[in-house]
């Protein structure tokens, strides 16, 4: 196959939306170079993406972790691009919100340090979260990529399973944002909200399966989707894709297509997928929780991208997706 774009580097290979990516760019002509963590005892099956189309010709797999910053060198050195997507998540909190964000900032600053020591990286693309904008408290209906979250309100409002979370990634994009203008290297964030769709990595995403449960019948995440922002995992990659070709790329990119509340998000369901005990939306009129602003992708839709997936296609391929691999 023709090295049509040129060599760029994907980390953390293995999750939901990297190893979507890594699928996009081997079909737009992309030779993609994977970072993966160490696997000591050899148990780890990679044949999803060891068997994508184009793979063999084109997917090089490295061996690196976040805590060992210095072993990403060998995957970016000849990357003219590289897009970090790797990050520590830990929604069983077994450690603290301390390491967690002290790992994720080291492990993202050495890869950045990794792309200017290559002399060949013109961009990075850093896969933050709507987490870091929307935590803040703020009474609006709509948010773009001015705000941030706040990580005092984080502190004392969310739960211990998603405080973390925000906070880590909130201070990570931070960090590598400014280490980028710093050291005049280019970095740009994008934002997804809810990513939802199909997904060929082993591990059934979290997102995904918060997004379906009213389909499977998860009451304890029905307070997640009272006001649901959501991306096909497809537009993600693609968004990525964009802002690291898209010449006056700059800053962070919100990216969300669809926003729905939680009566329509059943009544949306009922209708499409009458096979499935999708609860009345009357039944939900009591769900207490946190109602999050919408999130403003103008700002990415105004360089020119456009969404290919709408709310049907987003959810068809979710559940196609999970009644293959067996979660429904």
């Amino acid at each position: 196959m023709e090295d049509v774009k040129g060599t760029v580097c994907v980390t953390g290979g293995t999750g939901f939306i990297a190893s979507w990516l890594i699928k996009r760019l081997l079909v737009e002509g992309y030779t993609v170079h994977t970072t993966v963590r160490p696997d000591s005892e050899n148990t780890r099956d990679l044949g999803f993406l060891t068997s994508l189309p184009g793979a063999v010709e084109k997917l090089k797999v490295f061996t690196a972790d976040l805590s060992d910053p210095l072993s990403f060198d060998a995957a970016i050195e000849g990357c003219k691009g590289v897009f970090h997507v790797a990050t520590p998540i830990d929604f069983e909190n077994k450690v603290s919100q301390e390491i967690i964000t002290e790992r994720a900032i080291s492990g993202r600053l050495g890869i950045l340090k990794a792309c200017l020591k290559s002399g060949t990286v013109k961009r990075v693309v850093y896969t933050s979260s709507a987490s870091t904008v929307l935590c803040n408290g703020q009474d609006v209906e709509m948010m773009d990529e001015s705000f941030w979250s706040d990580l005092d309100f984080a502190k004392e409002k969310l739960t211990p399973k998603f405080r973390s979370y925000v906070i880590s990634k909130t201070m990570t994009e931070r960090a590598a944002l400014e280490f980028g203008e710093q050291h005049g290297l280019e970095v740009v964030t994008v934002l997804p909200t809810f990513v939802v769709g199909p997904f060929i990595c082993p591990k059934f995403p979290d997102s995904v399966r918060s997004s379906l449960a009213l389909v499977l019948g998860n009451h304890s995440e029905y307070s997640f989707l009272l006001n649901m922002s959501m991306v096909h995992v497809d537009d993600v990659a693609r968004a990525h894709i964009f802002v690291l070709e898209y010449p006056n790329a700059k800053g962070r990119y919100n990216c969300s297509s669809h926003m729905i509340s939680l009566e329509k998000l059943s009544e949306f369901l009922g209708d499409r997928y009458p096979e499935f005990p999708i609860p009345a939306p009357e039944s939900l009129a009591g769900i207490k929780g946190v109602i999050s602003p919408g999130l403003s992708s103008k700002k990415l839709l105004d360089t020119g991208f456009k969404y290919n997936y709408g709310l049907e296609e987003i959810f068809d391929d979710a559940i196609n997706c999970c009644k293959k691999k067996g979660y429904l």
